[in-house]
């Protein structure tokens, strides 16, 4: 009963209930005025169609365009309100402008070295253009002289950060989309916490809608009072605004400036397996050393910014201020950010790059697999093109509508000739690329319409490191822990479910 008591009490269900109380007035004030007065039935009607000619002429992803198209249609009488509140994905101009001034200022400090560079263009063209769209719209540059490790599972991630973090001597930079505490951040926080004690500047960003069932209310006070510099990333709150759409779903740790990890694993028990919600979960990180650091320092340091207005001296940070002597080389890393406010889909592009130059083989894991049309056309065009294409997805769902829609689309892709395979021990939150021995990504970003459009992601862009055949080999031990799907599997699904799919597909991207 007190549990109970506990989540209806929830700062979650509060505001829910208050952002559905809303929905609704704004639902019954519409219609009603619409009964009321004819003229304003028209209104609202003709406001309908003009918005649906509007989004039918905007550069969206067809599947956004029908996914408003649709309930406009059906519902005209505020179907065009609605969407002119909720569906436009267009911030306010001053957060917007605020957020992408910073990026613009801070890209001077992110010059790409030409010799690096003409390497690689010499090496393979191919991967030279996806190196320069990367640092043209991304303000990524690629780097050697880093050191590369791949952490997988959890658990290798979780003793490996440790072990960092107490070699810290100037700061520690955190930034993430979950942290609940237990075993996992309680170990952490007590490393912080003695830290600070020495005269490490530690300073952690938590996203505050990530955190909503996982840490208190104000639990940055708490945090501040041992001496961490703790921002909360756009503070969720009861209103409607589109504005909290946008999440920071990046998931970093940088210490010193030369050491830093980035992956899918957040900072909570179910990350390690000290408390199994959905079976095993296998999840993935990466740690980097030497000067691709500075990537993922500024990324954070922009994001520091932007949540509290203070100006950095950027060049203190760099790589090789608190570290003595050279980096060790290990082929070329490329850590990369992807905005949802500058109005390109850097975390999607990196993605189909890869499929559509690959030559043997393309192998992925992702939790979640709701996909665009271009996805959809660039995996099954590799399949059909000779590419050994392979993707693994979770058995045990962590959402069942997610799940249920992620299956709604191997039948097509099964067809094309992909193999599908399902984690049989639980729930894989990997988020990884590897194709033909020379490329791998490794970061936070899913293979749904949330991470590729409307969330702050990060990855790394790995060429010719050993970090790349580290994921190959734990994709392959992995497979023998997986059941392949089959179409079979696909048809033999329950009447019931695959429609409930279809309607559900047609709608995730509002999801």
């Amino acid at each position: 009963m007190s549990k109970l008591l506990k989540f209806l009490f929830s700062r979650m269900v509060i505001v829910g209930l208050l952002i559905l109380i809303q929905v609704g007035i704004l639902a019954f004030t519409i219609w009603t005025l619409s009964e009321s007065f004819v003229y304003l039935y028209v209104l609202f009607t003709t406001l309908s169609i003009v918005v649906v000619i509007y989004i039918m002429s905007q550069k969206d992803n067809p599947s956004f365009k029908l996914a408003w198209i649709i309930p406009v249609s059906l519902v005209p009488v505020f179907g065009g309100l609605f969407y002119l509140i909720f569906g436009l994905r267009r911030t306010t101009k001053r957060f917007r402008g605020r957020i992408n001034k910073i990026h613009t200022e801070g890209a001077k400090y992110l010059e790409q070295d030409p010799e690096v560079f003409k390497e690689i263009e010499k090496e393979d063209k191919s991967i030279s253009n996806q190196v320069k769209y990367l640092n043209k719209y991304a303000a990524a540059p690629i780097y050697k002289n880093t050191h590369t490790k791949y952490l997988s599972p959890g658990e290798e991630f979780f003793e490996e950060l440790k072990k960092e973090l107490k070699k810290a001597k100037k700061y520690i930079f955190m930034e993430y989309f979950i942290i609940r505490e237990g075993k996992m951040w309680d170990s952490i926080l007590e490393i912080l916490e003695e830290k600070v004690k020495e005269g490490v500047d530690v300073r952690l960003i938590y996203d505050d809608m990530g955190c909503l069932r996982t840490l208190p209310y104000k639990y940055y006070e708490k945090l501040r009072k041992m001496g961490i510099k703790c921002l909360v990333f756009n503070p969720f709150v009861p209103f409607l605004s589109v504005i909290m759409n946008h999440r920071d779903h990046r998931k970093i740790t940088v210490i010193d400036g030369h050491t830093a990890f980035t992956g899918g694993i957040n900072l909570a028990d179910e990350y390690i397996n000290e408390v199994v919600r959905f079976g095993h979960w296998k999840d993935a990180s990466i740690v980097l050393k030497g000067e691709a650091v500075w990537n993922l320092t500024m990324m954070f340091l922009h994001a520091w910014e932007f949540n509290c207005g203070e100006k950095e001296d950027y060049n203190k940070y760099r790589p090789h201020v608190n570290y003595e002597g050279a980096f060790e080389d290990d082929g070329y890393v490329q850590p990369y950010g992807d905005s949802p406010l500058d109005d390109e889909t850097v975390g999607e592009y990196v993605y189909l790059n890869i499929i559509n130059k690959a030559k043997d083989y393309i192998y992925i894991n992702t939790p979640y697999l709701i996909v665009d049309n271009e996805l959809v056309t660039a995996l099954t065009l590799a399949a059909k093109s000779g590419v050994e294409v392979i993707i693994v997805t979770p058995h045990i769902e962590d959402k069942w509508y997610v799940h249920l829609v992620t299956r709604a689309y191997y039948a097509q892709l099964i067809e094309a000739g992909i193999k599908i395979y399902e984690y049989t021990p639980g729930f894989i939150h990997s988020k990884t690329f590897v194709s033909d021995d020379k490329i791998g990504v490794v970061g936070s970003i899913n293979m749904d319409y949330r991470s590729l459009y409307l969330h702050f992601e990060c990855g790394v862009f790995l060429y010719k490191t050993k970090s790349v055949m580290e994921i190959k080999k734990d994709f392959l031990e992995t497979l023998d822990q997986c059941q392949l799907m089959t179409l079979e599997d696909c048809y033999n699904e329950k009447w019931y479910k695959k429609l409930l799919a279809a309607v559900i597909r047609v709608f995730a991207p509002l999801l």
